[in-house]
């Protein structure tokens, strides 16, 4: 039995919470990691910072139940990206422009003229309409963009082949740049 299943034999509790992040702490900052970098320049929030709040956002609120570690891991995936959207919303609030890295996005999905801030808050807004045409290749998208995973990780996470990851990935990136090249922002700045 391996450790993760030793932790979902313990039912709901803080100390199964505790147990699974110390089993993934190091993925998941390293996730984290990777995340930030390609963020914008001058992120308040550090990578311990935000596998602190992931870890937060998920022991708070509902306390959301986890079978193995991909499941937990894809929950993670869920928190940071919703805890990223929120930094975002503030940091645009509080900025409305200002020292920001230019992003191109051959392959992150959107037009190359948007910073950062943008189009995290616009993709998310993107993802809300796209998960109810194909909610795994929303879970593509989230884990491929918000938590950093590579399409063989996200193929091994959610158990099915890298070339259905692939597929998934095109289909919608295309889905999401068109659906964002429609619908943009309200917000010129």
């Amino acid at each position: 039995m391996t450790a993760f299943e030793q932790l979902v034999a313990q039912g709901e509790s803080t100390a199964r919470y505790d147990g699974a992040f110390r089993l993934v702490y190091d993925e998941l900052k390293a996730l984290a990691r990777d995340q930030l970098q390609r963020e914008y320049r001058n992120h308040s929030l550090s990578p311990t910072a935000l596998v602190h709040e992931v870890y937060m956002r998920l022991l708070g609120d509902s306390k959301p139940d986890w079978n193995n570690k991909r499941h937990f891991m894809r929950l993670a995936a869920r928190a940071m990206r919703r805890i990223l959207v929120d930094h975002a919303r503030r940091a645009k609030a509080e900025k409305r422009g200002g020292n920001v890295t230019q992003v191109t996005f051959t392959e992150r999905i959107g037009p190359g003229h948007r910073d950062t801030i943008d189009l995290v808050l616009d993709l998310d807004r993107a993802l809300a309409s796209f998960t109810s045409v194909s909610e795994r290749a929303a879970l593509v998208v989230e884990l491929r963009f918000f938590a950093g995973l590579t399409g063989d990780e996200i193929a091994q996470m959610l158990d099915v082949s890298r070339a259905t990851v692939q597929r998934d990935w095109a289909t919608a990136k295309a889905w999401l740049y068109r659906f964002m090249e429609e619908n943009p922002s309200d917000d010129p700045t």
